[in-house]
């Protein structure tokens, strides 16, 4: 062997270790630090919009299989350095059966009882807090209303003629004081009334905030929702900002599309809920 052709070889298990340093770098932050997540639905209407890409962190409620990466960990029980979410966050999770990524908001905490009347949602026996909202106009675009969604029925045009969404928005504060904006597509629908049921230990109650278009904790596996309250350990992360947000009108063949299709004003929203701090505090 020449010393060019050592030369050469050593460059390129250099080259091999560098690459595979850089990618088990993008791994680690991916699963333990944070990672993109795209909203492909309307299920969390209002807050969030299909074509939204959020930044999700995973450190704040410790660490379990659900934080790996693309699904490849077996799954487990518990987590490490465990921290409960507070109710109000925004989280992603794992399927507890599927594996695919979910998106829902935490409503009930282990040893909650949650229980939802004409679409009126109780807490451990008292009714959490509503308060209807203005109708809220949103521009309808190729990516809203999202696939599959019902607020298609809310269609209009606005005074110069444009096509909106005219949704009807309630406003909830759960107990701790998180609040937020729903949406209520109003009676007739089969997640208007639901349970009492009681949050296991080490379990958490979801919901979308599309409250009659969300397939969460309230609808079974079967019919593509969560079956009930979600393990812990199937938490992947936490939401917290909108990092951009697209129409669906970007052509990957069209870098001038890429950037005609943002849509302003979605990008560095914060997805932590406001806290009212007159509300009763558990």
């Amino acid at each position: 062997m020449t010393k060019a052709q050592s030369k050469d070889e050593g460059s390129w298990g250099k080259l091999v270790r560098d690459i595979a340093v850089i990618l088990l770098l993008v791994l680690g932050i991916h699963s333990c630090v944070a990672k993109p997540f795209y909203i492909p639905s309307d299920s969390m209407m209002p807050v969030l919009r299909n074509g939204d890409r959020l930044i999700v962190s995973k450190y704040p409620y410790g660490w379990s299989y659900a934080s790996a990466s693309f699904h490849l960990a077996p799954r487990t029980e518990g987590r490490w350095f465990a921290a409960l979410p507070a109710r109000g966050d925004i989280v992603v999770l794992e399927h507890p059966e599927t594996r695919i990524d979910y998106i829902k908001r935490v409503i009930g905490l282990p040893g909650d009882t949650i229980e939802l009347r004409g679409g009126a949602l109780i807490i451990n026996g008292k009714p959490v807090k509503r308060e209807i909202q203005p109708m809220l106009s949103i521009p309808i675009d190729p990516n809203l209303p999202g696939p599959d969604s019902g607020l298609g029925r809310f269609a209009t045009r606005d005074a110069a003629g444009r096509p909106v969404l005219e949704l009807p928005i309630v406003r909830e504060t759960l107990p701790g004081g998180a609040t937020f904006d729903t949406i209520d597509m109003g009676p007739g629908y089969v997640t208007d009334d639901f349970g009492p049921i009681k949050v296991p230990a080490d379990h958490l109650f979801l919901m979308g905030d599309n409250r009659d278009g969300s397939a969460d904790s309230r609808v079974p596996s079967s019919m593509k929702g969560l079956g009930g309250p979600v393990p812990f350990e199937a938490i992947a992360g936490r939401a917290e900002i909108i990092s951009f947000s697209t129409d669906g009108t970007a052509k990957w063949y069209n870098p001038l599309s890429w950037f005609t299709a943002l849509r302003s004003g979605r990008a560095g929203t914060n997805l932590r809920p406001e806290r009212d701090g007159s509300a009763n505090r558990e």
